[in-house]
C-alpha cells in the first residue's frame, strides 16, 4: 500500500494515494475534471489537449500531468476555470470541421461528449473552415484529418506485433498533422486496428467496414453523464395556466436545411394540443404566408444562409420578432450545408450542373436567371447576418428541448433540459 498523502480540491480535505494521477483521485472523490487526450494506459500522461486544466498550488496546470503529493491544493470549479476549459473545447471544434451529424463516431466520440458535459451550445470563436486531407492510403483506415484533434493518443499507443509504430507527428507548428505509415498499418490485426479506431477520442481513425453507429439510446454518450457530481434535471411540468395566460404569437421559417427541425417540433406529440391553445403561428414554411401580418413574439429560424433570399428573409424575422432563436446545427453554424465551405464556389457549381454522374449528356449549363437567387460565397451561420437571442443545438435538436427552451422565453417557465435531450446530432 503507498503512502497517504493530504490534499484539498476545492477546500475540501481529501486523503489519497501518494503518487496517483490527479485526474483518477479527483474523479473517485466526485470531482470531474474533463480531459481529452488522457488515457490510463499511457504513462507518463500526454498533456496535450489542456481541457483539464486546474489552478494547482496557485498555477495553471494540466490536471492529468499532476501526481498526488503531501498538501496539494486544487481549484476544480471556480468560474474562472469552467469557462478556461470551456473556451479550450470550444476552439477545436472551430479549429476543425467537426460536423457531427455526418461523423461516423457520433455518440460515441469524446470531444462530442465533452461538449455535452460542458453545456457548449455554440462556439464563441469563429469557424475556421480548413481545407483539410481525407487521407485513403492505408489499406484499413481512413485518417479523417478534419476530426483530428493532435492529441498524441494515437502515435504513442498504437503499434503493430513488430513493434512499430503506425502514427507519427509530421510537419511543425500550425501545419503538424498525424502522418499514416501505409506498410506499417498493414501489419495491424483486426483488433488491433480496431483499437487504433477506439482509441482516438474523435472520428478521426476510421477501419474501413467496422461500423461503430448504433441507434440512439444504445450509444455510449447518450443517457447519462459520466459525471459524479452531475445532478439530474428533473423533468418539468407544464404548469402554466392556460385560463390566464396571454396568447403568443410565434412565426418559423426555414432556411438552407433540410427541413428536419421543423419536423421534430412536431414530434412534441400530445403536447402539441396544449401549444395550440397558448401560440399562435403568423408565419410557417406550412403556412406559406409571404409577408407578416403582425409582429411576433418568437421567430424560430432553422438553416444557414447560403443566398441573397436567405439574407433578406433572416433580416426580415430580425426587425419583425421580438425574440430571434436559432434552432439546429445549421442555423447555429452551418452545419451540413458548410461542408462546401472548404471547397470553392465556383468548384461547388461545375461538379453539380457540369461533372455530376446523373447530369443528362449534352447539358453544360450552370442555371442563372434573374429571378433565381443568387449563391453565396459560403455557407454562413444567422448570427453572421442578424442579432440571435437564442440558441438551441442539434441536428434536429429533442422537441422536448425546444419547447421547454420556448416555453421559457414565452412565459418564464422553469424548465431543465435532460442529458439525454442535449444532443448535437
Amino acid at each position: 500500500m503507498g503512502k497517504h498523502v493530504n490534499i484539498t480540491i476545492d477546500g475540501r480535505n481529501i486523503l489519497a494515494d501518494e503518487g496517483r494521477n490527479l485526474v483518477d483521485v479527483a474523479t473517485e472523490n466526485g470531482f470531474f475534471i474533463p480531459s481529452l487526450c488522457y488515457f490510463e494506459n499511457i504513462d507518463p500522461p500526454l498533456g496535450t489537449c489542456r481541457t483539464c486544466t486546474c489552478k494547482i498550488n496557485g498555477k495553471f496546470t494540466p490536471a492529468c500531468t499532476e501526481k498526488v503529493r503531501e498538501g496539494l491544493a486544487v481549484e476544480v470549479n471556480s468560474a474562472e476555470l469552467k469557462d478556461m476549459r470551456k473556451g479550450i473545447v470550444e476552439m477545436m471544434f472551430a479549429e476543425g470541421n467537426h460536423i457531427c451529424p455526418s461523423c461516423e463516431k457520433s455518440g460515441n466520440c469524446d470531444l462530442q461528449h465533452m461538449g455535452y458535459e460542458l453545456g457548449i451550445a455554440i462556439s464563441r470563436f469563429p469557424h475556421l473552415f480548413k481545407n483539410r486531407l481525407i487521407d485513403y492510403g492505408a489499406k484499413r483506415m481512413v485518417m479523417e484529418h478534419n476530426r483530428c484533434i493532435k492529441c498524441l493518443r494515437c502515435v504513442v499507443e498504437v503499434e503493430n506485433d513488430d513493434g512499430k509504430k503506425v502514427f507519427s507527428y509530421q510537419n511543425r507548428g500550425n501545419e503538424t498533422h498525424v502522418g499514416v505509415d501505409y506498410e506499417e498499418e498493414k501489419k495491424l490485426t483486426r483488433d488491433q486496428a480496431i483499437q487504433a479506431m477506439n482509441i482516438c477520442p474523435t472520428g478521426a481513425i476510421i477501419v474501413r467496414g467496422e461500423s461503430v453507429g448504433k441507434p440512439f439510446g444504445e450509444r455510449k454518450f447518450d443517457e447519462d453523464s459520466i459525471r459524479p457530481d452531475y445532478v439530474k434535471p428533473v423533468k418539468s411540468d407544464n404548469n402554466i395556466d392556460l385560463s390566464n395566460v396571454e396568447k403568443k404569437r410565434v412565426a418559423t421559417v426555414s432556411l438552407a436545411g433540410c427541413f428536419g427541425c421543423h419536423m421534430s417540433m412536431l414530434d412534441v406529440d400530445t403536447e402539441i394540443l396544449d401549444l395550440v391553445e397558448l401560440i399562435t403561428f403568423d408565419k410557417s414554411p406550412l403556412t406559406d404566408f409571404k409577408k407578416f401580418t403582425q409582429r411576433c413574439d418568437v421567430g424560430i429560424i432553422e438553416g444557414s444562409v447560403c443566398n441573397e433570399e436567405n439574407v433578406e428573409t433572416l433580416r426580415t424575422f430580425r426587425e419583425q420578432c421580438d425574440l430571434l432563436v436559432a434552432v439546429g446545427e445549421c442555423a447555429i453554424w452551418g452545419g451540413l450545408p458548410s461542408l462546401r465551405n472548404t471547397i470553392p464556389l465556383g468548384e461547388c457549381l461545375e461538379e453539380a450542373f457540369l461533372n455530376c454522374v446523373t447530369n443528362e449528356q449534352g447539358n453544360t449549363t450552370i442555371p442563372y436567371h434573374k429571378h433565381l437567387p443568387k449563391m453565396l460565397d459560403r455557407i454562413y451561420e444567422c448570427r453572421e447576418v442578424v442579432k440571435i437571442d437564442y440558441f438551441i443545438p442539434g441536428c434536429p435538436p429533442d422537441a422536448q428541448h425546444i419547447w421547454k427552451a420556448v416555453k421559457n422565453l414565452l412565459w418564464n417557465e422553469n424548465y431543465s433540459i435532460l442529458y439525454s435531450e442535449f444532443k448535437y446530432d
